[in-house]
């Protein structure tokens, strides 16, 4: 019946058994024959799939006696099935092979049933050690498992601002505030306003002109006879002190450029000084377009050339790149902070005096320029106080102004460049001073922030007071994420209820895994649960 069933039907009845057991008898060739033909093939095909031992019992005497092998003699061969026949039957199937002679108690006890208590014995292990497994695998899937620990929130990310100091300065020289040189041709029809220290932070030639350095100190005779050839200070017209500065109302220097072509070509070259003198190009199209002729051009742009001129080094390059005229020049703005050179006010700080230049100041801060350019009284005033600030942190101010870079030395030194920034609403810095401070925490290990002397909730206090919304937000988050250290800060305290609700709300770990752990501490711990080793 089962092999007249269906494949799928056979197959899965084949595999739910204990011991498949085949049999037939060694005088009927036939039935033997038919077995070997149709069932054995079936039979074979299911262990494929499933591991199940088989026997295979030869039942009876051949008649006869032993069987002729003589190949001419097959009268007893078509009758009765050999020994050979049955072990390589057995072979085929992987099964053992019994001959039983007689189906009677000595047979049946001492050969069949020796090997079928084997078997027996066998299928029942067999079965005894996958319940075990599954018995195991139920309980592991019901064992209490630790609770999961969740990665802490991300915290806001906060990206810099771009630098605008090129812009700045090249802004300047298109609304002439606090210009105190201009350029006339020699005729005086018309006039170009320009700011000394800009034009010494890039040329040395101009700080001869103007008596930032003297003669003996150009080390290079060619820049001051460029300088004697090209341009005149108007006679009646001092050269500014290098200690104290002009007063703001001294009317600006008068220069009168010699040569005509240049001189028509000076917007153009102020242009390209007060965008920060790299844009080569831009300059070399700008004059060649004006001029129109090859060689006022290469005239023009070689006198350029030698006014960036570095002191002591030739000037050979004829096909001059942005890259490269960067080479030609080493000044900068960072020559003329906290020095009284050039300078034309004066901060009065915690008793103490800091030299500055309006037209830097005016350029980079839109409060500085509100200040000296409007109806208040540092408009017209040398000296200006300064309150509500230390030196330190405004002269870090000041060096930011002057050089677009700052380095505080500490959280605390950052955060008071930040309230400082925020004071003269230079929102670049602030945002630079809120980086340095959350980088600087960030690196922090926890060691050091449990035991460190710093209030990060007067951080945030003052964060929030100086409008300084994003670093406020991560300080929030920073807590948050570093509930158990923080919670046990009596600073912790000092959070407004608002500040609290949103730190317990964000807390990391929070209160479910905190609870779950317990939980499943208790149950480590508990009688129920034994150790597995043991």
């Amino acid at each position: 019946d089962i092999f007249d069933s269906d494949w799928y039907t056979s197959c899965r009845l084949i595999g739910g058994a204990d011991i498949i057991l085949i049999k037939y008898s060694v005088n009927d060739k036939t039935s033997f024959q038919e077995l070997k033909d149709s069932y054995v093939p079936m039979v074979k095909k299911a262990l494929n799939h499933c591991s199940v031992p088989v026997i295979i019992s030869a039942i009876g005497a051949r008649k006869n006696g032993v069987p002729c092998t003589c190949p001419l003699c097959t009268s007893d061969r078509r009758r009765c099935v050999t020994t050979p026949e049955g072990v390589q039957l057995a072979k085929e199937l992987g099964a053992t092979y019994l001959e039983l002679h007689t189906l009677n108690d000595f047979y049946i006890q001492k050969y069949f049933g020796g090997v079928l208590e084997y078997f027996m014995i066998q299928s029942l292990n067999q079965k005894s050690s996958e319940k075990m497994k599954k018995r195991k695998k139920t309980q592991k899937c019901h064992r209490v498992q630790p609770p999961q620990l969740e990665q802490p929130e991300k915290m806001p990310i906060l990206k810099g601002e771009a630098s605008h100091y090129n812009a700045d300065l090249h802004n300047l020289l298109c609304c002439c505030q606090c210009a105190d040189v201009a350029f006339f041709p020699e005729d005086l029809s018309t006039a170009v306003e320009a700011h000394k220290i800009i034009l010494c932070s890039v040329s040395h030639l101009f700080m001869l002109l103007f008596g930032v350095k003297s003669p003996s100190d150009a080390h290079d005779a060619s820049i001051m006879q460029l300088a004697q050839s090209l341009f005149v200070v108007e006679a009646g017209d001092p050269f500014p002190s290098s200690s104290h500065g002009a007063p703001p109302c001294v009317p600006p220097v008068r220069v009168v450029v010699k040569d005509s072509v240049f001189c028509s070509c000076l917007p153009d070259i102020l242009h390209f000084i007060y965008s920060g003198a790299f844009q080569w190009e831009r300059l070399e199209e700008d004059i060649k377009k004006k001029l129109k002729d090859p060689e006022k051009t290469e005239h023009v742009l070689e006198k350029v050339k030698c006014i960036l001129k570095t002191p002591g080094k030739l000037n050979t390059v004829k096909d001059c790149r942005s890259h490269q005229i960067k080479r030609l020049y080493n000044t900068s703005l960072r020559l003329f902070f906290n020095t009284p050179v050039l300078a034309d006010v004066i901060f009065k700080i915690q008793g103490a005096t800091v030299p500055a230049h309006r037209a830097v100041l005016v350029a980079r801060c839109e409060v500085m320029a509100a200040m000296f350019n409007g109806n208040y009284l540092e408009a017209n005033s040398v000296l200006v106080p300064v309150y509500g600030v230390s030196k330190d942190t405004f002269l870090s101010f000041l060096e930011y102004l002057y050089t677009d870079s700052c380095c505080p030395a500490s959280i605390l030194q950052a955060m008071s460049l930040l309230i400082c920034a925020e004071m003269y609403q230079v929102m670049r810095l602030q945002h630079i001073c809120e980086l340095y401070i959350i980088t600087q925490l960030q690196s922090m290990p926890s060691r050091e922030l449990a035991s460190t002397s710093l209030s990060i909730v007067s951080l945030l206090k003052k964060a929030k007071f100086h409008n300084s919304d994003c670093l406020s937000t991560w300080l929030l988050h920073f807590i948050a994420t570093n509930y158990l250290i923080f919670s046990q800060k009596p600073e912790f305290q000092e959070l407004s209820v608002e500040e609290r609700n949103f730190v317990e709300m964000h807390r990391w770990p929070s209160n479910l895994y905190l609870k779950q752990l317990a939980d499943y501490r208790n149950y480590i711990h508990s009688q129920k649960c034994h150790c597995t080793v043991m």
